[in-house]
């Protein structure tokens, strides 16, 4: 299992650096199109849409992504500050507030008008932001992805040789506080080495900022994972889906991604602001 999920892992990050540095912006944004599809067609199963409500929710899905695409294209920068801040304060509030406190009080939400608009505050979000960091520059996108994925997988080792006090039992019984712990220790290393060869190095005072900024984001991951966790297990399924072998379905890998990169691209746009 755990090879499987090695080499799959593999495969994905040749995959993902080849697309993020080698295609144009077109092709790009049809491959993140394809992702938010993916992730609508998985979401409609945890949601338990039937065929036809299905076919709706991820065919409206399409339609939004082409829209926000062709907006982008016959649209300058400074006009799409608004409309684009604007979709990053939605998932936002649904980071912040609304998972959060549906976390807290175990919300079982099966009307599916529901199920849909948090599948699109969930998807399009997450599209859009890999579309404007990508734009701004690759490795912003791929840093905060690292972050991610580095938290994510010192997470799940260090839980599984140190963890002994669940997380959330009732949610995700695999998950430990000393996962979580791991996480924080593995992103303060990883953000010390990148500050180390960043520009910025002689700027002693953003250290401890982006620190901070870093253990906030592991937080969001956590939430992120947590959230389909408990989706999954209202749907009474294991993964999201079957299309990566030894991970299921791409929310399974996207999770944390989807209440992160968001807030990422909320922070850049507000720092094109000041």
């Amino acid at each position: 299992m755990l090879r499987s999920r090695v080499i799959t892992a593999v495969i994905l990050l040749l995959l993902l650096l080849s697309a993020l540095f080698a295609l144009p912006n077109a092709g790009w944004a049809a491959l993140v199109t394809v992702m938010v599809v993916q992730g609508a067609a998985e979401w409609s199963r945890l949601a338990r849409f039937s065929g036809k409500k299905a076919n709706l929710f991820w065919g409206l899905t399409l339609l939004m992504m082409l829209a926000l695409i062709w907006f982008d294209a016959t649209h300058t920068p400074e006009q799409l500050l608004f409309p684009h801040g604007s979709v990053y304060v939605v998932s936002a509030l649904l980071w912040l507030v609304i998972v959060p406190a549906w976390l807290m009080a175990g919300w079982k939400v099966k009307q599916p008008l529901l199920m849909a608009l948090v599948g699109w505050a969930v998807l399009i979000p997450t599209g859009l932001a890999m579309l404007d960091l990508r734009g701004d520059h690759p490795w912003w996108l791929l840093g905060m992805m690292c972050l991610v994925w580095i938290a994510d997988i010192a997470a799940y080792f260090t839980g599984r040789r140190f963890g002994k006090n669940k997380l959330a039992p009732s949610i995700s019984p695999g998950k430990t506080w000393e996962g979580v712990a791991g996480a924080i220790i593995a992103v303060s290393i990883y953000i010390v080495i990148a500050w180390s060869f960043s520009p910025y190095v002689n700027r002693h005072a953003l250290l401890p900022i982006l620190l901070v900024a870093s253990w906030c984001w592991v937080g969001l991951a956590v939430i992120g994972d947590l959230f389909e966790s408990a989706i999954k297990r209202q749907a009474g399924v294991k993964d999201s889906g079957a299309l990566l072998p030894g991970h299921g379905g791409l929310l399974d890998r996207i999770d944390a991604l989807t209440s992160t990169l968001p807030l990422a691209a909320l922070a850049v746009l507000l720092q094109h602001l000041s």
